[in-house]
This record gives structure tokens, C-alpha cells and sequence, in this order.
């Protein structure tokens, strides 16, 4: 039987770039609380005992933007120098200015608009963003990303809630998931987990405590067999992590952000950015759309790229990649998503209700098959409209 190796990572809530995201994404909700129609692209670095926000941001609202950094740095559980950073103390720079005139006004009045004198909302940068889905999990997710995911929120929980006290606040986790030649998943091949730790604890009881209560209480039973491999810390000593270790940066994760891998990627990242960014709306719309194919049974998995111009409110092109598993011709699936998804930044924005403050619970564990989460891509609510 032919089958080949997929593999997926995710990172925990500590890790430096993914602080970023969150420390972006919190003053993004903010900011979204107070002015809705804020224009928003922040950005978030990190180092030993420093925190750098940079980018652009146009709002009637006055932030603390330091305040803003430092609560969500004590919230992942940033509060000694000694396990990485200190929100408390640590040395915060805002660097912000305000978004271009020439952006602002192609995203506020649109090439169409000023054609047909009408009032539509352009694409705030151009490139291509993708969606996917698949139906081999019930979260619509590869099976590796969902695992990492489930992996590294446990490491998480374990933390926080003093299951394991060694466990500090950095760490990854990687899946790699034996699949056969068809697509379809078999079994896991290999886990590996890399978690910070306090100086006092060995590597034998780190390993044991991560089968125990994080292995066990994550990975589905039936997907481990005798030969699958359990790797932990296999750098040994994970003592210095966090910024202390490895210097931070918003949108340095964006394979994690979204399917582990299993599809192409726009190379655009989300956190930070207002819903008029279509790096991010694009995304969560193709992502929406990919979802709601496959649930109809349009396709088994379903990849959708779209693209757009800056300055332009209809997407310049769709593409639909179902990997030879759809029912129905690839031209009469998009034939169906034309007809039931308005694409344009101003369409999705409406339709999914992007102008609040959502989007700091998805700067960790992944925007996508968030069961946990009400996000309104999520939504299977064109099922009925797409079904054969």
C-alpha cells in the first residue's frame, strides 16, 4: 500500500512570536471595541526585557497601548525575567503612526465605486489568500494541525491550572500523520512536544508527565500503534525560552495560523490587521467558503484561492483545487460559489460580521477549526444552498 508522511506543528500561547500575535490581536480588539471602522495594521516584536509596537493605525479612540501590552504579556504568564520576560517591568516602545492617504482612499472609495458611482469598500492590499477543508476531521481540519493544536493548548492548561508546575509558559508540538495514497489518514508516525521547563525538573519525569497528561488526555487512541514514536525535548535542557531565548515577531507563524502545511499558503499573515486587510478577511472568507463545499459534499477536501487588487472590491480570480475528490465539475462548483458568497471586502466584512472585537481569542491554537470558539467563518450556514 502506498502512503506518505504529512507534518504539523503548533506552538503554545508563550511562545515569542505567537505573544506577538496576541499582544497585536489585544489591541486590535480594542480598538474595534471603541471605533468599529478603525483602520488597523500592528505590529509586535519582541526581545530580552523589551517589547517594540510598530505599524499604522487611523482611530477616534485613545488606547493605552502599553497598558494593552503588558496585560496580555501577564496573561500568557510572562511575570519573572527569569522564565523569559516580565510584563510587569519590561521596557515597552509604541512606535505607531497612521495608514497612508493613498491606501485609505482606495480602501474607502473603490475602483468600482468610482466607475459606477456607487459606494464600495476596496480590497486593502493585493495578493491571494487561501481556505481549506477536508472531511477527515469534525472540525473540517487536518488531522496533524488539529492534534498539534489539542497538544499544545494542553501543555497550556497543565501550566496554568498546576497539573504540572515545572511546565513555563514556551513550547511546540509537532504531529506527523501517516497517510494513505488517497488522502485518506491511517495513523500517527511521530509526536514530538518541546516544552520549557524549571531548572529543577529531569528529563525523565518530563517525559512521563507529558504522556501522561498530555499525551493521553489529547491524541485519539486509535491513531497510536506500537510503532509510533514519542519524542520530548530532544534538544534536552529547555531552561532560557520565551523572548530571554528567541526573539518574537507578529505573522512569523502563519503555517500554525492555518492548516499545518496541508495546502498552499498566501503568505500573508492576520494578527494585527482590521477586517478591511483582506490577508485577513480574504482568508477567513476562503476558508468559510472551502467549509461550507465540503460539508454540501461538493468535494471530499477543497482547497480555494482567491485574489484581489488594491483598490478594487471584486476578487480578481477564484481558483478551487478539490485534489480529484468533487462531485461535481470544478467550473459548476464555482458557478455555486459566486452565487452564494459575496467575495468582495465589503460583502464579507457584512456577512460575517467582522467590525468587533474577535480576534484576540485566535492569535493562539489557529484561526481555523476552532471548535471552541463562535467565529463566524466557522458557520455552516450555506450548506443547504450548495448542496448537489
Amino acid at each position: 500500500m502506498d502512503t506518505y508522511l504529512l507534518t504539523s506543528e503548533s506552538v503554545t500561547e508563550g511562545h515569542p512570536d505567537k505573544l506577538c500575535d496576541q499582544v497585536s490581536d489585544a489591541i486590535l480588539d480594542e480598538i474595534m471595541r471603541l471605533d468599529p471602522n478603525a483602520r488597523v495594521a500592528c505590529e509586535t516584536a519582541t526581545t530580552t526585557n523589551l517589547v517594540v509596537l510598530l505599524g499604522e493605525i487611523t482611530t477616534s479612540a485613545q488606547i493605552d497601548f502599553e497598558k494593552i501590552a503588558r496585560e496580555t504579556i501577564l496573561l500568557i504568564g510572562y511575570d519573572n525575567n527569569d522564565i523569559g520576560l516580565d510584563g510587569k517591568k519590561c521596557k515597552v516602545i509604541t512606535a505607531l503612526g497612521q495608514q497612508s492617504p493613498d491606501i485609505k482612499a482606495g480602501v474607502d472609495d473603490s475602483l468600482e465605486s468610482r466607475l459606477e458611482d456607487s459606494n464600495r469598500l476596496g480590497a486593502g492590499d493585493q495578493g491571494m489568500m487561501i481556505g481549506y477543508a477536508t472531511n477527515e476531521s469534525k472540525d473540517y481540519m487536518p488531522l496533524p494541525i488539529s492534534i498539534s493544536h489539542s497538544l499544545t493548548r494542553r501543555l497550556s492548561e497543565v501550566r496554568k491550572n498546576g497539573t504540572l508546575e515545572w511546565v513555563r509558559p514556551d513550547g511546540k508540538s509537532q504531529i506527523t500523520m501517516e497517510y494513505k495514497s488517497d488522502g485518506t489518514p491511517l495513523r500517527i508516525d511521530t509526536v514530538v512536544i518541546s516544552t520549557q521547563h524549571s531548572p529543577d525538573v529531569t528529563q525523565e519525569l518530563i517525559k512521563n508527565d507529558l504522556e501522561e497528561y498530555v499525551c493521553k488526555e489529547t491524541i485519539p487512541a486509535e491513531l497510536i500503534d506500537n510503532n509510533t514514536r514519542f519524542i520530548f525535548n530532544p534538544s534536552g535542557q529547555f531552561i532560557v525560552g520565551g523572548p530571554h531565548g528567541d526573539a518574537g515577531l507578529t505573522g512569523r507563524k502563519i503555517i500554525v495560523d492555518t492548516y499545518g502545511g496541508s495546502c498552499r499558503h498566501g503568505g500573508g499573515a492576520f494578527s494585527g490587521k482590521d477586517c478591511t486587510k483582506v490577508d485577513r478577511t480574504g482568508a477567513y472568507a476562503a476558508r468559510w467558503v472551502a467549509k461550507n463545499c465540503v460539508a454540501a459534499g461538493l468535494a471530499e477536501r477543497m482547497e480555494v484561492q482567491l485574489s484581489y487588487a488594491i483598490g478594487m472590491s471584486e476578487p480578481i480570480s477564484i481558483l478551487v483545487d478539490a485534489h480529484g475528490t468533487n462531485k461535481i465539475s470544478i467550473d459548476k462548483i464555482i458557478d455555486k460559489i459566486r452565487d452564494n458568497f459575496d467575495l468582495s471586502p465589503g460583502g464579507i466584512i457584512d456577512a460575517l460580521n467582522l467590525r468587533r472585537p474577535i480576534y484576540k481569542q485566535t492569535a493562539a491554537y489557529g484561526h481555523f477549526g476552532r471548535i471552541d470558539l463562535d467565529l463566524p467563518w466557522e458557520n455552516l450556514n450555506k450548506v443547504n444552498d450548495l448542496s448537489i
